[in-house]
């Protein structure tokens, strides 16, 4: 068998850049290893240029942006809701400070100003720092006059926050442990690191991007969902890659696990850049110092998720556990030392009689021991513990507990020490060196060997913006 194209993954990422190759004339096969379709929606921004490119209507992909965005409980039994509304989020944040309550208007424009930029950079392949490229150098000057046009203190803002601690940028607006506690959350979803580690301010950003102005989470949508059923692409679900074919320095194809081979021009991998150079790829083809830069990638997965089933509907849709940013930083402390959180940070999503939680931080490598259904369990009942703490109505009502931890997940699906984002979103592994330096712009030292997953710019949470801008790349190449 052959194709012009093969696609390794069916994520949102590796089926939008299977589409948009098959709308340009080539011939695409995606091979995905599971077998039958995950049934999770996909978590980010989805930028209108990756709709529009594949021709589809924001309402086809049951785009959904909760609102209240975030619903944090607090110690004394009450809770904080954050609304897409201002107004009702001002009242909400009064009744803990009126302070920050008449700061959080200005807060949210500026950050929304910030996020503005980010944007544009999102949609593009990252600029070219070293190119000589008219093309790419319009580029860069089109980004900067932006940033210029949004005036001078947004330029200061972005020189200025994008290396703070997330911790350090609230502390400088606010006031109240609450509402850092929420949005300090935003800023180190799925990093090994704490609120008051430097560069989780952009953290905090990141997931700001796309969103209204004080939303500092991203929608989900079922974008891989609808384009695993379009027209354009075989897929073929139970499809495991065993190796990618090289041949005189170019990738001619794959194998799979069954030992079948597909012949084809050009490879694009959406498997994080780890598992893909050195699990599928013979490392004889590359250079010690490529393969340095993608060894030393940061991929420290830190959460678990959480499913419990209720014997009755849970009396939330959202809820936040990260009272401050000291709790918060206790939680890391212990993922710092390889230990397992005692006091996790969780953000549980209710649908109907299912809970699903994401729980952080439970890292990856421990210090002592391994990831046993022992050491799992009681993982699990210390989230539940928290959990019920927080919404005591859950007391009695869960009948079942599944817990996946990074170990799981790099397992189950593939996923590098369970990195959820295939490496983490730190100032040194964004735009052009994401995944590593010199290579940010989707090729491999290999020819016709593509990235096109997370690990590449602009990185998780920005659904299917990463395998558009791979798609575009190609189309160049």
């Amino acid at each position: 068998m052959s194709a012009d194209v093969i696609v390794i993954g069916a994520g949102v990422n590796g089926l939008v850049a299977a589409h948009l190759l098959a709308r340009a004339g080539r011939s695409v096969v995606v091979v995905e290893q599971r077998a039958s379709e995950s049934r999770q929606r996909d978590v980010g921004w989805v930028p209108p240029a990756v709709m529009a490119d594949l021709g589809l209507q924001p309402s086809a992909i049951g785009l959904t942006v909760n609102d209240p965005w975030v619903v944090s409980a607090l110690p004394d039994g009450s809770r904080l809701e954050l609304y897409a509304d201002m107004d009702k989020s001002v009242e909400a944040i009064k009744r803990l400070s009126a302070k920050d309550a008449a700061k959080w208007p200005e807060f949210c424009a500026r950050l929304r100003r910030l996020g503005s930029v980010l944007e544009a950079l999102y949609v593009q392949p990252p600029p070219d720092v070293e190119t000589t490229d008219l093309r790419e150098m319009l580029h860069l000057a089109m980004v900067g006059l932006k940033v210029r046009l949004l005036g001078r203190q947004t330029m200061i803002d972005l020189i200025r926050i994008l290396p703070m601690s997330a911790a350090e940028l609230l502390d400088d607006w606010f006031e109240s442990d609450a509402l850092k506690g929420a949005l300090g959350a935003a800023g180190v979803m799925h990093l090994h690191q704490g609120p008051r580690s430097g560069g989780t301010a952009f953290g905090l950003l990141h997931h700001h991007v796309g969103c209204a102005a004080g939303v500092f989470r991203p929608p989900t949508s079922e974008l891989s969902a609808v384009l695993a059923t379009m027209p354009g692409v075989e897929l073929r679900r139970g499809a495991a890659v065993q190796a990618i074919t090289v041949d005189g320095g170019r990738a001619t194809g794959v194998v799979l696990a069954s030992g079948e081979g597909i012949a084809a021009e050009t490879v694009v991998s959406s498997a994080d850049p780890r598992r893909t150079m050195f699990g599928l790829v013979a490392t004889g083809w590359l250079e010690p110092e490529y393969v340095h830069a993608v060894q030393n990638i940061k991929c420290r997965g830190v959460a678990a998720t959480l499913t419990l089933t209720l014997n009755k509907p849970a009396d939330f849709r959202t809820l936040l556990v990260a009272p401050s940013l000291d709790y918060l930083e206790r939680a890391y402390d212990d993922a710092k030392y390889g230990r397992v959180s005692k006091d996790p940070w969780l953000e549980a999503r209710a649908d109907g009689n299912v809970v699903t939680v994401h729980a952080q931080y439970a890292p990856y490598a421990l210090r002592d021991g391994a990831w046993d259904d022992a050491r799992k369990k009681a993982f699990g009942d210390a989230v539940v513990d928290r959990l019920t703490a927080a919404a005591p109505p859950l007391k009695g009502a869960i009948t079942a507990c599944e817990v996946v931890t990074p170990k799981d997940l790099e397992a189950q699906y593939g996923l590098t020490e369970g990195q959820a984002y295939h490496g983490e979103l730190t100032l040194d592994q964004i735009l052009f060196m994401r995944p590593v330096a010199g290579w940010g712009r989707y090729h491999t030292p290999i020819a016709g060997l593509f990235l096109c997953g997370a690990g590449t710019h602009p990185g998780g949470a920005i659904a299917g913006a990463s395998g558009r801008n791979a798609a575009r790349v190609i189309l160049r190449s």
